[in-house]
């Protein structure tokens, strides 16, 4: 595949790449978005209803 590069360790084990993000862009949002997704698993939710709440009140139209 072009646009991304491997860097190896002294044994020739991939240990990190280097990705084009020009040619890349929307690999690269996938891969974080899953990140982002994995890192959040465990937190607590929140219904929707209290969301919206609070979102229109910190969003509110000032007069």
């Amino acid at each position: 595949m072009t646009g991304i590069q491997f860097i190896t360790d002294e044994k020739g084990r991939k240990t990190a790449a280097v990705i084009d993000l020009k040619k890349h862009k929307a690999l690269w949002e996938d891969f974080f978005d899953g990140l982002v997704a994995e890192s959040r698993r465990r937190e607590k939710g929140i219904p929707y209803a209290q969301y919206r709440a609070r979102r229109l009140k910190k969003h509110a139209p000032r007069d």
